[in-house]
């Protein structure tokens, strides 16, 4: 395995990935998703650099929080919302 860096297109980590998003939606999350789970580690969790081992991957992932994914996904909306146009938001703020 050398130099090899596991990412979220392993076959390992995507099981791990769905044991994982399986385990936070039956705990505390239940309208997380595949996706919210995929960008929290491309993100922010595995952002400077993905693992070198596929036991480290499998560790970083099943120690995920549900607290850190909502810290994210907060920080996310507000960062999404930043760069939205007025308009955007006409349907919650009661516009055509």
């Amino acid at each position: 395995m050398g130099n090899r860096f596991f990412t979220i297109d392993d076959t390992e980590i995507q099981m791990t990935m769905v044991v994982k998003l399986h385990q936070l939606q039956r705990d505390s999350l239940p309208s997380l998703t595949y996706q919210n789970l995929e960008d929290y580690l491309h993100m922010s969790k595995w952002r400077s650099r993905n693992p070198r081992s596929l036991h480290t991957a499998v560790d970083d992932i099943m120690h995920i929080t549900a607290s850190e994914i909502v810290k994210f996904l907060s920080r996310q909306a507000i960062v999404d919302g930043a760069q939205m146009n007025l308009d955007d938001f006409a349907d919650l703020i009661g516009g055509n």
